[in-house]
């Protein structure tokens, strides 16, 4: 039997992620596999999975050890941005409903309708297969609205992709920001970083600054919870 629900939202961590190559590691070219920091919120009857990155075997063993939970648990998932191993295991939460900004939406899916006729007029039968499946993620994706539910915002942090987002989880003492990889690592939070791979390096430095000012503590899309450096205590 469940606990009586809490009044604000609760955060979990239940999976730290890595990135294929770590720049501030001299890493030039992948030398793990890459995926996102998974994070679940639960605000009320609501309980919203950020990032699946893993396969989805490995995520619903995550689930029950980290949370005692099943995929079926899962109400909504949010994809920070459109990245293959932010979504890996999304096909495990068949029953929940799928968010991603609408500019990641329109900043992504006509470059892949593109890519999609160039690939049939190559009649690259394996390129068309991924990119069809692509195309039917996306599609069922819904535009993420301003407040997904009270305590749980979307934060806009364009710059790693065209429409890349965080999520502001609002509690009554602190400010977390589920950052995706606007704030990739807490390496690149201390040092004041982004990747190298954004697709719009001064958007994303602009992301990565009011980040830091409105959010106490930042998960940040491939590593564990961080207290912003400017809130920790002298």
């Amino acid at each position: 039997m469940r606990a009586p629900k809490q009044t604000e939202p609760l955060v979990h961590v239940i999976s730290i992620g890595t990135l294929a190559a770590n720049p501030l590691w001299d890493e030039r070219a992948a030398v793990r596999t890459g995926h996102a920091t998974t994070t679940l919120i639960e605000a009320g009857d609501r309980r919203i999975l950020v990032d699946p990155g893993l396969p989805g075997p490995i995520l619903a063993a995550r689930l029950g050890e980290r949370v005692n939970m099943t995929p079926d648990d899962i109400t909504d998932v949010v994809l920070t941005s459109f990245k293959p191993d932010m979504r890996r295991g999304l096909d495990l939460f068949t029953s929940a409903s799928w968010w991603i900004s609408e500019a990641e939406r329109e900043g992504v899916g006509v470059p892949l309708i593109v890519e999609l006729k160039r690939a049939d007029e190559a009649d690259d039968e394996e390129l068309v297969g991924m990119l069809q499946r692509d195309i039917a993620i996306l599609q069922r994706c819904k535009p993420m609205p301003d407040t997904l539910v009270t305590g749980v915002d979307c934060f806009p942090q364009p710059g790693v992709t065209p429409g890349s987002i965080g999520v502001l989880v609002l509690l009554s003492s602190v400010t977390i920001l589920i950052a995706g990889d606007s704030v990739a690592t807490g390496e690149h939070l201390a040092q004041g970083k982004v990747l190298p791979s954004c697709v719009n390096i001064e958007a994303a430095q602009s992301s990565f600054a009011e980040a830091v000012e409105i959010a106490d503590q930042i998960i940040p899309g491939r590593d564990n919870l961080q207290i912003v450096p400017s809130r920790r205590l002298l």
